[in-house]
């Protein structure tokens, strides 16, 4: 019935669409096995993509071949660039997308794509031989041969949704929770634990009064994520803000003796950094109101995602607290939001190509490794797919260093730290941020991809290269360029800026505190007239390199002197046992784990420096 795939991925989420894409693209024949056909790319709680850090994560992805940044390029209904009062290195992009489009276009492109078949059933156990995977069986008894597997289960293995008292078993509200592969994982000696999201209420925005919230519209010149030629967002629909109050905050508190979460029915670990509502105000009791964000879930429904209202309390209470928020006093509900637990299995189980060490060829992706968010599902998906025909096709591994992109430092996180708590990527996370701008990913990143072979990035290596020689030459003007005091004095003093008494370079003007290429564009009329033959993407990003020279070169050095731990290989077979010299600690977490690099083992929790000291002596350094 059946041919034997390349790649089985399980499960249809934002990390099983990436991982299949991933491999097909790169030449497998991939099988994506979903429950339900009509829930993939589910957008399963706020409907909107990127946002701080995760914006970078989905340009990342779109310039390694990934689709998440083009479909919500073609998707999306506001456009929102975070953080610009600070650094480029924080500027984050995020967009609300029309979900039941989102989810309709990922469907177009999978289908589009030859390589990739569809089958839509429960998975409910894993083929394994000789501790190799050989592909996956069925709730009916099927069992389909593959080369690997790439489990990317979400929250639906052994899925438990709580509402107040009630509990009842699902992978989200709706859908049945997928049974046997924990359980069979387990007997084959994997470590698995539970972990606990949360969604709030979906209301009929017909019942608000939107006259007395907060308006928040999207960009005036709104940008975009994809790298390719996605069209252009030109009207936007706006999202609005409205708080909770002392009133809001008594009426949930009645009912803490019925939550989940107060009396122990929810074992599972929450998110520290999206909170459910009754957690805010237990956790910050000082503090009288919490900002709601009202979201639209798309072009042409009335459904709203009450951001900032996650809750499992009763109904009831969820329902009437609802009512005292401002513009909410009769509101209609859709439905109450539900707390969810689910398993997942610590990631210092994986290899960093995502590639489990137990079982050769099988790949785990998203949520399963414990994280949180579309995004960094997706990232995971995409390298789980990659890796997964890398390595059917004796490859080496695709790894991205901490220095090379977001979801490298993600990854190294998973992997060498683990996480006991659901992962959610932030800048703070990574050492080169400066590097790892948003608007220079496509520079980092997609020559890398298209060494392997990748098959869908008609175009992109043309338009890196123009983007390239666009930015030297801007620089190049900016550097050899001279502008008289007489054309820029009058804005230098608008600006509170020392006036210049000779010419002097424009890069010299750009380095000085609060003034960007933009507004010398507008002054000086040389640059002006330069800059009208290059695109906008190009100008800031030209602008950007020459403003923080000094600091990406003081990062460049930094990562030179990681590189050169990273450069150290450790052979597979190391006895680490037999280096005395190593504390204990460090002896079973590098036997456990298996570092590829002298880095990698540095960043191993429970190894010190003296321990990596040691190592070095021992390989001859």
């Amino acid at each position: 019935m059946f041919p034997k795939y390349d790649v089985i991925v399980v499960g249809a989420g934002h990390a099983g669409c990436e991982a299949a894409v991933a491999a097909a693209n790169l030449g497998s024949k991939v099988l994506l096995a979903t429950m339900n056909m009509q829930t993939i790319a589910q957008m399963s709680c706020n409907p909107a993509m990127g946002g701080v850090a995760k914006g970078q994560i989905v340009r990342e992805v779109d310039a390694l071949g990934g689709y998440s940044g083009i479909v919500t390029d073609h998707t999306m209904i506001q456009f929102r660039m975070l953080n610009r009062s600070k650094g480029p290195a924080m500027w984050s992009p995020r967009a609300q997308s029309d979900r039941m489009l989102f989810a309709a276009k990922w469907r177009n492109m999978l289908e589009a794509n030859p390589n990739i078949d569809f089958w839509q059933e429960m998975v409910t156990g894993l083929i394994v031989k000789n501790g190799v995977v050989k592909g996956v069986t069925t709730s009916i008894g099927l069992e389909i041969e593959s080369k690997s597997v790439v489990l990317t289960n979400g929250t639906f293995l052994n899925g438990l949704i709580h509402i107040g008292e009630k509990q009842f078993g699902g992978g989200r509200a709706g859908e049945r929770a997928a049974k046997g592969i924990t359980e069979q994982l387990i007997s084959l000696g994997f470590e698995a634990g539970r972990m606990k999201t949360g969604t709030p209420p979906r209301v009929d925005g017909r019942s608000l009064n939107w006259e007395i919230m907060e308006v928040q519209p999207g960009d005036e010149n709104p940008s975009k994520f994809s790298f390719t030629e996605t069209p252009k967002l030109v009207k936007q629909r706006p999202c609005h803000i409205t708080y909770t109050n002392p009133e809001v905050h008594e009426i949930l508190k009645t009912g803490f003796d019925r939550s989940p979460m107060f009396n122990g029915r929810i074992r599972g670990t929450g998110p520290r950094y999206c909170p459910s509502i009754e957690d805010k105000i237990d956790r910050f009791a000082q503090r009288e109101r919490h900002q709601l964000f009202v979201e639209p879930e798309g072009w042409d429904t009335v459904e709203i995602y009450v951001n900032g209202f996650s809750s499992s309390l009763p109904e009831d209470v969820q329902y009437k607290a609802m009512r005292k928020i401002p513009g909410f006093e009769h509101a209609k509900m859709f439905r109450p939001g539900y707390a969810i637990e689910y398993d997942y299995f610590p990631p210092t189980q994986l290899s960093i190509s995502l590639e489990t060490r137990l079982v050769k060829n099988l790949f785990f992706a998203g949520q399963i490794n414990g994280t949180t968010g579309y995004e960094e599902a997706a990232c995971q998906g995409l390298m789980a797919g990659i890796n997964a025909h890398l390595t059917i096709n004796d490859e080496e591994p695709f790894v991205l260093k901490r220095s090379e992109a977001y979801i490298g430092v993600l990854i190294d996180d998973l992997v060498n730290k683990g996480t006991n708590e659901p992962y959610r990527m932030f800048t703070s996370r990574a050492e080169y941020r400066i590097l790892l701008r948003q608007d220079n990913a496509d520079l980092r990143l997609t020559p890398m991809v298209k060494a392997l072979g990748m098959q869908n990035l008609e175009g992109r290596l043309e338009r890196v290269s123009e983007k390239e020689q666009n930015v030297t030459a801007i620089e190049k003007f900016l550097r050899n360029t001279s502008v008289d005091p007489s054309e820029i004095n009058g804005f230098l003093a608008e600006k509170n800026s020392a006036p210049l008494k000779q010419k002097v370079k424009i890069q010299s003007v750009l380095l000085r505190p609060g003034i960007d290429l933009e507004d010398l564009r507008k002054n000086i009329s040389t640059l002006g007239n330069f800059l009208e033959n290059y695109d906008s993407e190009s100008i800031n990003l030209a602008g950007i390199n020459v403003k923080y020279a000094g600091y990406t070169q003081k990062e460049q050095e930094m990562v030179e002197k990681m590189n050169r731990l990273e450069e150290v290989k450790l052979k597979n077979d190391v006895d680490y046992q037999s280096i005395v010299s190593l504390s204990a600690e460090a002896r079973e977490k590098l036997s456990e784990m298996r570092p590829r690099t002298i880095g990698q083992a540095s960043r191993i929790s429970g190894v010190s420096p003296s321990d990596i000291s040691v190592l070095l002596v021992h390989l001859g350094r």
